[in-house]
């Protein structure tokens, strides 16, 4: 049944609007596909971020009209599909590579990235490559692993260092060790009793002379002795009234 202009124009309209954000676009045909096949391509290709139709050569090259993609949608003959995405390029080209191993009922015709059309041979090729989230994290690893061992090495140098000068000031490296205080010589014990003895005399003596009225031994004399006896008589007179 053939499509009226009004519907052809919303086909258009539709697959433009889908086509004007696409960077990429695979485009293949096929023979024999039945509709689980179809199905299950379909669920493969969205899977890696992208949307699939198959197109009306005409309708094609119109609705690709001032995209990204125009140059691979231009002069197509035959039975033609499109798979195409505004995301990773490699992602869509592994998908539908791997799907293509095992259903030899597809084939690929050409793509194109980024406005560069590019044939079969490359498009097997751009499978190849890692996709943008394996990069990514690759990328990552690189800028995160020389952070790691940097800190690993400044940790270990720290832990080193510590030991290096624990063991150097052990070892007396930063100077000669502090003189130990001289021993406080002790008088032998046979002459702590004479020394004891001769107090004991030197005492006695004061004693003996004190009792006696006399002056201690070195001691010196009073200038006036007079003055002594006067306070002396002074004592013994009574006291008047």
């Amino acid at each position: 049944m053939a499509l009226t202009k009004a519907k052809k124009n919303a086909k258009v309209a539709m697959l433009a609007s889908e086509l004007e954000s696409s960077t990429t676009a695979i485009i293949g045909t096929f023979k024999g596909l039945t509709a689980s096949k179809d199905f299950e391509l379909r669920k493969v290709i969205r899977e890696a971020g992208g949307a699939y139709h198959v197109v009306k050569n005409k309708l094609a090259a119109k609705s690709s009209e001032g995209t990204k993609v125009e140059a691979a949608l231009q002069g197509l003959k035959g039975v033609n599909s499109v798979a195409y995405t505004s995301g990773d390029p490699v992602a869509l080209a592994k998908a539908l590579s791997t799907w293509v191993k095992d259903n030899a009922e597809y084939t690929f015709k050409l793509g194109i990235v980024d406005g560069k059309v590019i044939t079969v041979a490359e498009i097997d090729s751009l499978a190849k490559l890692p996709g943008k989230e394996e990069l990514f994290s690759k990328l990552l690893f690189l800028i995160q692993s020389p952070a790691q061992r940097l800190a690993t090495v400044i940790n270990a140098t720290g832990r080193n260092l510590a030991v290096v000068v624990n063991m150097a000031a052990e070892q007396g490296k930063f100077g000669a060790p502090a003189a130990k205080a001289a021993p406080v010589a002790e008088a032998p014990a046979a002459e702590a009793p004479a020394a004891e003895a001769a107090v004991v005399e030197v005492t006695a003596a004061h004693v003996e002379e004190a009792s006696a009225g006399e002056q201690p031994s070195g001691a010196a004399e009073p200038e006036n002795g007079t003055a002594s006896q006067a306070g002396e008589a002074a004592s013994t007179e009574p006291a008047e009234g």
